[in-house]
């Protein structure tokens, strides 16, 4: 099966030099699109040029001669024709920022961050249109760890867009023979899909560290993917994106891969670690940490939504609540039929 591609895309850019960042570049590069990453710290665009390969974040991947890191953002910016966005979402908004005069105002942006903005609970797609202006906007989002994308596995995600044109431009430059892409109108939905499973994988993780078994992790994937439709719903999004890829397909997948850094944070603090140590050593952002606080920060007004899950997860981390007193609240709460109350 041939490659489908968008026509006329001959170079594009990625802000973010992480695994996914890297991993996204390296799909469109394979297509012979030129792709500038943009790196925060010069040091690392150096390195990785060097080395021709990512050993911080993506180690054993071959870099392809038409994808380079750059430093500057009027460099990496220069000619793009697409924007892609993988910057983790607490610092998003300033790294946007260096963009705000690099990059033209056509010129297309896809989020790939996963999250909650902690101090506004703004979508990463909000953020960019709050420091960028009005640019066209996707989503692309989905079950799509970058240890496996970069080398070639299957994986099916979404690409979203209030502008259906835009998500099926967004389909026809990613879209391959190992990399499938389908289209949603539904941008809210499929973002905060994104960002909620990984709420979600910290309760299954934790399920895990505490040796609790697959009855316990189904139950809470499936109770935890109705916490995430409701929440959906209740910010305006559709219920029916949430049992799709980017709801379901994304869910499963950040709960049980080993590759999963919010599940092995989970697994971590169930095991007895704290969330400091985790922080101190973690290398790469483990976005459903700043997820959870968002959800139960001022700024939420979801006081009204059941989260029972995600209540118990924000408990645990940030108020010390020991894991299995967490566990037992949950079992002990009152009885209730399975459908009542859904979303």
């Amino acid at each position: 099966m041939a490659e489908a591609r968008e026509e006329n895309l001959r170079r594009a850019l990625v802000l973010g030099d992480g695994s996914w960042g890297t991993a996204l570049a390296l799909l469109l590069a394979r297509k012979g699109i030129e792709v500038s990453v943009w790196c925060n710290q010069r040091a690392h665009a150096d390195e990785f040029n060097a080395a021709r390969e990512n050993r911080r974040y993506l180690p054993g991947v071959a870099l392809p001669a038409n994808l380079r890191f750059h430093a500057d953002a009027h460099a990496a910016a220069a000619g793009a024709q697409l924007a892609v966005s993988a910057v983790p979402t607490q610092y998003l908004r300033t790294a946007a920022a260096r963009f705000e005069d690099a990059l033209a105002g056509n010129v297309p942006i896809v989020s790939a961050s996963k999250g909650l903005e902690i101090e506004t609970l703004a979508r990463p797609t909000e953020i960019l249109a709050s420091v960028l202006g009005p640019h066209p906007l996707a989503v692309l989002s989905g079950p799509s760890h970058a240890e496996e994308v970069a080398v070639g596995k299957p994986a099916t995600v979404v690409a979203a867009s209030a502008d259906l044109a835009v998500a099926q431009r967004t389909q026809a430059a990613f879209n391959g023979e190992s990399f499938r892409v389908y289209t949603s109108d539904d941008l809210l939905g499929v973002e905060l899909g994104g960002a909620l499973k990984n709420v979600i994988a910290i309760a299954a993780g934790i399920s895990d560290g505490l040796g609790l078994g697959d009855n316990a992790k189904a139950a809470l994937i499936t109770r935890g993917m109705v916490e995430m439709a409701r929440v959906g719903v209740a910010r305006g999004a559709r219920k029916e994106t949430f049992f799709g890829l980017a709801g379901i397909g994304d869910l499963v997948t950040t709960c049980c891969s080993r590759h999963s850094r919010n599940r092995a944070v989970g697994e971590a603090i169930g095991r007895g670690e704290t969330l400091e140590s985790l922080l101190a050593r973690m290398k790469m952002v483990a976005e459903g940490v700043w997820t959870t606080k968002a959800l139960f920060g001022p700024e939420s007004e979801l006081s009204g939504v059941s989260m029972p899950i995600a209540a118990e997860v924000h408990a645990v981390l940030f108020e010390r609540k020991d894991p299995r007193t967490a566990v037992a609240d949950l079992m002990r709460r009152e009885p209730a039929p399975e459908m009542k109350g859904l979303v």
